[in-house]
């Protein structure tokens, strides 16, 4: 496929008066400019791209300043069209006014910059019958509505400078290797109830995981703060209060193998990667989980022949277990209780029957 030919974007951020972190200029661009890592920001500085109070910075190593205006000028892909594609889905349930699916693992929920084709989002808009999307027609309230697109328009543009996802349709997300259920709004008034109640906490919402080791006490509840992880942006981790966003998390075991058990998680916030940070929080991180330490041996004996036995599930599943099982709301027009459940998926099954098969119950 050829590469779409970059375009320069201009960013501007005005640093607030209470500002008073002083962090260095290239961590704070990039933790301010979405998808950014440290060594692009630091090439951008290099290459005269950005300016502080109208002079071009000369050092990455700048100390940021309560009243700054910096000035970023970054090369991006252009803008994002949404093209419907003829893309299966698994639709558990429909209406007029929404839909229930349940999303494979390996899909992307929308389309960014680095996943231009292929979404959930693709799919949705084929599935509806809507018309192809950009970001300039989100900008044109007149010429463009939710009847017109097919999906819910409400947040579908991107979040801000630097965003480059569109998301019409989309209530929540799963990350793009957890598998399981997800509710999408075909218009606006539907989306604003079921956004209402994911912000009142009153959605059902429960997944299945595997996990390494038997968690103790095999019921209960965490209650954190998550932010980025300091040392990996791409990560998320448990942070100090005033650093973060609450998250609580409830689980409950519900059988044990000889090192590892099937846990079933009831969220009460939606963070990004909660579950999984949370896992590993307990000190029983999901299995296979490739980012949180789920694809090394955690309990049990560290042996060539055990870690063989897991190289060959992961490789079945290359992702980690955790699959979004059940998921339940109040239907937005009609006010009934709707509920909804999804079978684990073919590898996660799988390797749940290997470990009953191989190591036994506990």
């Amino acid at each position: 496929m050829e590469r779409a030919e970059k375009i320069e974007t201009i960013l501007t951020f005005e640093v607030p008066p209470g500002y008073r972190e002083g962090e260095r200029l290239d961590v704070y661009l990039t933790r301010s400019i979405q998808n950014a890592t440290r060594a692009k920001v630091q090439r951008g500085i290099r290459e005269g791209r950005v300016t502080v109070n109208g002079r071009v910075a000369t050092k990455a190593s700048y100390t940021v300043q309560a009243g700054d205006v910096v000035v970023c000028r970054v090369l991006r892909p252009p803008p994002l069209v949404i093209v419907p594609e003829p893309i299966p889905l698994d639709v558990v349930y429909e209406d007029d006014d929404l839909l229930v699916v349940n999303k494979p693992a390996g899909m992307v929920v929308h389309p960014a910059y680095g996943h231009r084709t292929g979404t959930l989002v693709h799919a949705l808009l084929h599935h509806v019958g809507g018309r192809a999307l950009a970001v300039e027609d989100l900008e044109d309230e007149e010429e463009t509505d939710d009847e017109a697109v097919g999906l819910s328009l409400v947040g579908a543009a991107p979040a801000g400078p630097g965003d480059p996802a569109l998301r019409p349709g989309i209530v929540h997300r799963l990350d793009k290797d957890t598998s399981g259920l997800m509710v999408v709004a075909k218009h606006d008034a539907a989306h604003v109830h079921l956004a209402r109640q994911f912000e009142r906490r009153t959605i059902r919402r429960r997944y299945l995981a595997l996990v390494w080791g038997h968690p103790d006490p095999p019921e209960g509840r965490i209650e954190t703060h998550l932010g980025r992880d300091p040392r990996d942006r791409k990560r998320m981790a448990v942070v100090r209060p005033g650093h973060g966003k609450t998250a609580i998390t409830n689980y409950r075991t519900l059988e044990h193998m000889a090192h590892t058990a099937l846990v079933e998680f009831r969220l009460e916030t939606g963070r990004t990667h909660q579950i999984r940070v949370h896992a590993r929080h307990l000190g029983h991180p999901i299995l296979g989980d490739p980012v949180y330490g789920g694809r090394q041996i955690r309990h049990g004996p560290d042996t060539g022949r055990r870690r063989a036995f897991f190289a060959n599930l992961f490789t079945r599943m290359p992702r980690q277990a955790l699959h979004a099982g059940t998921l339940g709301f109040t239907h937005p027009r009609t006010g009934a209780a709707l509920d909804f459940t999804a079978p684990l998926p073919g590898d996660m099954q799988h390797v749940l029957d290997r470990l009953r098969q191989v190591e036994g119950e506990s």
